[in-house]
């Protein structure tokens, strides 16, 4: 029989498992703390567990981590890892730091369907979802090998690697699930983000969720003609239907929904793009801010980097019109680990 991978089962699952094992479901509560918080990699460390119990685990199940294949670090501290994940395939994770914070960016599929235009991870074409345990094996995986590089920094996760997270919506979920639950890995929820091209009907889905993590939605156009010009999504979910469901978005006092607009030179950056932008996000009264993404320009697609006096003029148009906006720097930049570059490289791409 194959073993079954314990890393991504949620307490209900492990509860199942162990009474299949003959032993009570109540040593499930201590396999998984061990599992998230206490990142155990293998059954025998999990001392308070009957040595009978850890010797039909050792028999019948695994604690398959991701495998590190190369790490790649850039000149700002980012670092790049290609992993290798218990299914089979590879995958890319950044770990990013900041003066006062960790930021993990991590990827629920392998590849993307959705075809962006300027996203070079587009280019793969969609080999595989992620399981549950394979998103959270590379949060997993980041903390090991950066225990010194984070400290006491806390740590945020950006599901904005490889993939669109509501293709693969339940093992998203389900691992989003696990990183923010305080029994599993700890990451507070409020410190995780998920990133959509804009699938409206599941952001409806997912605002209905007791666990819900933050919202960002890739928006990058004004006009539907545009927009789906550069994303085939919106021909399926335009922009009118995508803000509907921001709009019915449940937040907190604090929170807001995430604009991500990727900037393409003389595409989509001009001061009519910016006053629609505003108009869109005052019109629907969403309590949002936008986040503007210069285009990683250089590596083969068809778009340009708009000047810096651009970025600034467009930001400010913004903030004319009382709309809170930040420009997010090119972080790892160096080893095509920023926005939009994970694509893995020419020869693991090859072998997909």
């Amino acid at each position: 029989m194959p073993e079954t991978n314990l890393l991504g089962a949620e307490l209900p699952e492990l509860e199942r498992i162990v009474s299949s094992l003959g032993d009570r479901p109540l040593h499930a509560r201590q396999i998984y703390g061990w599992i998230y918080a206490r990142r155990a990699r293998s059954f025998q460390q999990m001392t308070d567990l009957p040595a009978a119990l850890r010797a039909r685990l050792e028999a019948s199940c695994s604690l398959a981590y991701p495998r590190m294949l190369r790490v790649d670090a850039a000149r700002d501290g980012t670092r790049k890892y290609l992993l290798e994940p218990a299914g089979g395939g590879q995958v890319e994770a950044v770990f990013i730091p900041e003066a006062r914070r960790i930021t993990f960016c991590l990827s629920p599929q392998i590849g993307c369907a959705l075809d962006c235009r300027f996203c070079h991870t587009a280019l793969l074409g969609l080999t595989r979802h992620l399981a549950a345990g394979e998103i959270v094996g590379q949060a997993l995986v980041l903390l090991e090998d950066n225990e010194r590089r984070i400290d006491r920094l806390p740590v945020n996760v950006v599901m904005m690697g490889m993939g669109e997270a509501l293709h693969n919506y339940d093992q998203t979920l389900a691992a989003i699930r696990i990183l923010s639950d305080a029994r599993g890995v700890g990451i507070p929820i409020r410190r995780i983000t998920l990133s959509t091209a804009g699938l409206a009907p599941a952001i409806r889905r997912l605002a209905a969720e007791p666990v819900r993590p933050r919202l960002a939605v890739s928006l990058n156009a004004t006009t539907d003609e545009v927009r789906s010009s550069l994303m085939p999504i919106n021909r399926r979910h335009p922009i009118a239907d995508l803000m509907a469901a921001c709009a019915d978005w449940p937040l907190s006092s604090r929170e807001r929904i995430t604009f991500e607009y990727v900037m393409l030179g003389g595409v989509n950056d001009t001061a009519r793009d910016a006053r629609r932008l505003a108009s869109l996000i005052n019109r629907h009264r969403l309590k949002a801010k936008v986040n503007l993404i210069p285009f990683n320009a250089g590596s083969g697609l068809p778009f340009a980097e708009p000047p810096a006096a651009t970025v600034k003029a467009f930001q400010k148009d913004l903030l004319s019109h009382g709309v809170s906006v930040s420009v997010r720097a090119n972080r790892g930049r160096d080893i095509a680990a920023a926005c939009g570059q994970l694509a893995l490289s020419e020869a693991e791409a090859a072998s997909h």
